[in-house]
């Protein structure tokens, strides 16, 4: 039994943690998947240095963003004239000092498209351990400070799952569980993996087709955590622990742009955005509304109080609303855009794929792009925000603008 002094000292750590982890980037487009952290704003302009507190050369390409948790930021890269050299590196984030890098060699097949990279998907982390996935399907869980866990090469047990463009399915964990989603046109599954072990809980067929999109975590008060796992046939949503099938979406959605969740509704760039409200097990989820008006093209959209913001291949920002999918009004920013902005505080930061870094301000009727900064590099990953800045990762360098 645990003493009454020891219950005393533990209190104020337990009253803690939830607002530790909501203060992380956890995963790509946050831990919400929504592109926003509670508590995070961005600033009000950017200087003329663009804020930087610090920039830190990277070994190879990325499309990863990057995660933290507290005082450390992880990124992956690949290198090599084949990309089979797989790297997680961490930082210290208050400086940028690299704590460590870590490289393994991939085992699977390392052909992409030439503007993405095998370090596509992003890593993410339960707060004890970092889980990083590469295009090649090799999967690698380290401790925060460096220590390998675990290993799986997933061409190894599932040989056909791959395709010639690339993949770049991002991880979650929930409960104890990965989920890494494998959609291709010939072996397509996901699998819930054991965040201990690195053994599959279960595992899925899913449809064969080829799929880029990520998976979300649907969270809810009152509801069981559920994992949604998105393909052009839709939005399966299943339990963490056992891949049982919780309810079905068939009316299909992009194989590109990923679902947003909020308060337990997900928001899926599915016939332009469509509102969906879980209800009861084994029953479809209510459609609350749907909007042609709000098309994402590659970014996905992000959800910040009461408005969603979707970017089409254009370079066009809409805004709408979040309660009916209205269309509120739309700005053109200076495209084209592989990355999905991130926002807080009336405020979004998006990047282009040359690098310009743009701040809209939200609270203008109509938005405004009210700053601008040039990294001068390629950027195609998603910035990471926290309470302490954002972290934009180019093809050389990870960079961190500071708080304001």
């Amino acid at each position: 039994m645990i003493s009454s002094l020891h219950t005393r000292l533990l209190l104020p750590w337990v009253a803690l943690l939830p607002l530790v982890a909501d203060a992380n980037w956890t995963q790509f487009r946050g831990p919400d998947g929504n592109g926003t952290l509670a508590g995070a704003t961005l600033p009000s302009s950017l200087p003329a240095d663009g804020g930087v507190a610090w920039k830190a050369s990277l070994p190879g390409r990325g499309l990863s963003c990057p995660v933290t948790v507290g005082d450390k930021v992880f990124v992956t890269c690949s290198s090599g004239p084949r990309q089979t050299r797989l790297h997680v590196l961490c930082f210290r984030a208050s400086d940028g000092t690299k704590l460590w890098e870590r490289t393994v060699l991939a085992t699977g097949r390392t052909m992409c498209h030439e503007k993405t990279c095998v370090a596509a998907p992003s890593p993410t982390t339960d707060g004890e351990r970092v889980f990083a996935l590469y295009s090649s399907n090799d999967l690698v869980c380290f401790d925060l400070d460096g220590n390998l866990l675990w290993f799986r090469g997933l061409t190894h047990d599932y040989p056909n799952a791959s395709n010639s463009l690339g993949m770049s399915s991002s991880l979650v964990v929930a409960e104890g569980v990965l989920l890494a989603q494998v959609e291709n046109d010939t072996e397509s599954f996901a699998a819930g993996i054991d965040v201990r072990t690195g053994v599959n809980l279960w595992k899925l067929d899913r449809p064969k087709m080829a799929n880029w999109c990520s998976p979300v975590v649907i969270r809810s008060a009152g509801r069981p955590t559920l994992f949604g796992l998105q393909s052009g046939k839709g939005l399966l949503a299943v339990e963490p622990k056992t891949g049982g099938t919780a309810w079905n979406y068939t009316e299909g959605a992009s194989t590109v742009a990923s679902s947003a969740v909020r308060a337990g509704v997900i928001y899926a760039p599915s016939h332009g955005i469509t509102a969906l409200e879980p209800g009861s097990p084994g029953q479809p989820p209510s459609q609350l509304w749907r909007s042609s008006q709000l098309r994402p093209g590659t970014p996905s959209p992000v959800v910040l109080e009461d408005r969603i913001y979707v970017m089409n291949d254009a370079g066009v920002l809409t805004a709408g609303e979040l309660a009916t999918g209205k269309r509120l009004w739309q700005l053109r920013l200076k495209g084209p855009f592989s990355s999905t902005p991130v926002a807080g505080a009336n405020r979004l930061l998006a990047v282009n794929e040359k690098g310009l870094v743009q701040l809209v301000d939200l609270a203008k009727p109509e938005g405004e792009v009210v700053s601008e900064f040039d990294l001068g590099q390629t950027v195609l990953g998603t910035p990471s925000l926290t309470e302490g800045g954002v972290y934009i990762r180019s093809d050389a360098q990870l960079w961190k603008l500071r708080k304001p």
